[in-house]
């Protein structure tokens, strides 16, 4: 790396903080305006396949003409996955890729193909969310408006994780979440100046969304109830059980991809036919498991649903959402886990309150933690769940008992081993492709937290290896901006900042992360 190109680059972080804040704005319009578009398009059509399902049950003539219908719709989106790989399942993994320059894609041709088959499969009635693809649309516009308007590499992933932030805020109409995720999940990295710019595009986001479908909740719960402190035993049992559930949760999602992939006289392209026809069958005799979800939940609290009429939902449900997202549909999985979660928790609660001596539980109570507490468990991200459950259902005086849940699934999965979900599918998804082709030319600068009890807390950099074509040239401590030295003590929260080039961007932000976010059980690193 030369003096100049290092300056430059120097330059255009220190001065870009502003710059960074409007495209912030602009990305959120953006990803906003077509992530609605997209919401809307689902919701109606979905609507429209439900009304279309009672029609059938009168008029049975029309069955054979549906399941034709969809047998082509299912073959007609398996061509589309094949020709754009980058659009199959949620799209979370795709752009965690994106933003670790594993992976590039054709922006308008990603979002084109993810917009239409999104909403020809969730609206067909897969059991998929419209989470995932919101997120990968706002991350594919963000990186679309980022190559318009020539942005620089750094600037350009701060914008993807706007616009991912921006898709969840839009999809939710839950703006903090949409940070929480964007930063939490998809950027790893807590960084100030990347908070204030996601949080920007997330309340413009959220604000197109509700301008368009309103101020209501998604999950619009009225009346919830409250547990007496003597009977928050509950809430740690109910954190293992949905913990335990997220574990076997993903490792279905898993063996299910596995799967399909054994199926060898099935071409990978028809595979969405399976769900597809699935979701004829089940339109016909079983249509409250279709889609994401999101009705199924105010149902469960407006409608006193038997213990066996629950445990069938929940089964077939589990089941229907694993083929849809095993057959590499575009569609999310955060959705069609909430429903997961809202049942076990109804059946936990009804369960206990059957038994003798058992209180009088709040079903909606319950039903909320679960599904937060099942989020968590499946994603290992904790916080995220208890901001978008909050957000989701408008009710703030259950944070108490939501945290409690989450931390005992989340621990539960710890215990378990169980990876995060999104980290499994990412490298299940780049497993067998070619490295990113990139060129040293662009130089890019990375950000990276040291963390308590992390390997790099309490040495000097000059006691670190660091990895080749890396150059540390500041080190964020608080308000203050360090120039380092090799004898340079780290402290947890200070903030690295790194440069490098594109080619070796990916094995030192692994490095270095590994280093900064571990504890170490060890001695203190020694050079070389």
């Amino acid at each position: 790396m030369n003096q100049h190109s290092i300056r430059k680059q120097l330059d255009t972080w220190f001065d870009f903080k502003f710059r960074l804040l409007a495209g912030g704005i602009a990305v959120g319009i953006l990803s906003g305006t077509v992530v609605v578009m997209f919401r809307f398009v689902l919701e109606e059509s979905l609507k429209q396949s439900l009304v279309f399902y009672q029609y059938q049950r009168s008029h049975l003539w029309a069955v054979p003409i549906w399941m034709a219908v969809l047998v082509l719709a299912g073959w007609c989106t398996g061509l589309l996955v094949k020709k754009q790989p980058g659009i199959s399942g949620s799209g979370i993994p795709q752009v965690k890729a994106v933003l670790q320059n594993r992976l590039q894609l054709n922006w308008w041709k990603a979002v084109t193909a993810k917009f239409a088959g999104g909403a020809v499969s969730i609206g067909a009635g897969l059991s998929l969310g419209r989470e995932g693809p919101s997120i990968q649309i706002g991350a594919l516009i963000a990186e679309g408006f980022s190559r318009v308007f020539r942005k620089s590499k750094t600037e350009a992933h701060i914008l993807i994780t706007c616009g991912a932030s921006a898709g969840l805020a839009a999809a939710f109409n839950a703006p903090i979440a949409g940070v929480i995720f964007a930063l939490e999940e998809v950027h790893m990295n807590f960084s100030p100046l990347i908070m204030i710019s996601a949080l920007t595009s997330s309340l413009v986001a959220d604000f197109i969304s509700k301008e368009f479908f309103g101020l209501t909740p998604v999950f619009n719960f009225s009346g919830i109830g409250s547990l007496p402190l003597s009977n928050y035993y509950h809430l740690v049992l109910l954190g293992l059980l949905v913990g335990v559930s997220g574990i076997v949760f993903n490792k279905g999602l898993y063996f299910f991809q596995d799967l399909y992939a054994r199926i060898k006289w099935l071409p990978a392209h028809a595979r969405p036919m399976i769900p597809f026809v699935l979701a004829g069958v089940l339109g016909l005799t079983f249509p409250a498991v279709l889609g994401g979800g999101n009705g199924l939940i105010n149902d469960l609290v407006a409608t006193p649903y038997p213990i066996r009429v629950l445990l069938v939902l929940l089964v077939v449900k589990f089941l229907f959402t694993l083929v849809s997202y095993g057959s590499s549909a575009p569609g999310g999985i955060f959705l069609p886990m909430l429903v997961l979660g809202g049942l076990i928790g109804t059946l936990y609660c009804k369960i206990a309150n059957s038994l003798p001596g058992g209180g009088s539980l709040d079903e909606a109570y319950l039903l909320i933690a679960a599904m937060a507490g099942l989020l968590t468990a499946s994603l290992k991200a904790p916080i995220t769940g208890i901001i978008l459950i909050t957000e989701m259902t408008g009710s703030f005086t259950n944070l108490l008992p939501i945290g409690i849940v989450c931390l005992t699934a989340y621990m539960t999965a710890e215990g378990f081993r169980s990876l995060p979900v999104y980290e499994v599918l990412l490298e299940r998804f780049l497993h067998g492709k070619d490295a990113v082709d990139h060129t040293d030319v662009n130089k890019i600068i990375l950000e990276i937290p040291v963390h308590q009890g992390s390997q790099l807390d309490g040495i000097s950099i000059g006691q670190y290896q660091w990895p080749a074509h890396c150059l540390i040239v500041s080190v964020k401590r608080g308000t203050e901006e360090i120039i380092p030295t090799g004898s340079l003590v780290l402290q947890a929260g200070d903030s690295l900042v790194i440069l490098t080039s594109d080619s070796h961007s990916p094995l030192v932000l692994e490095r270095v992360r590994q280093v900064a976010h571990i504890c170490s059980l060890d001695s203190p690193i020694k050079s070389g």
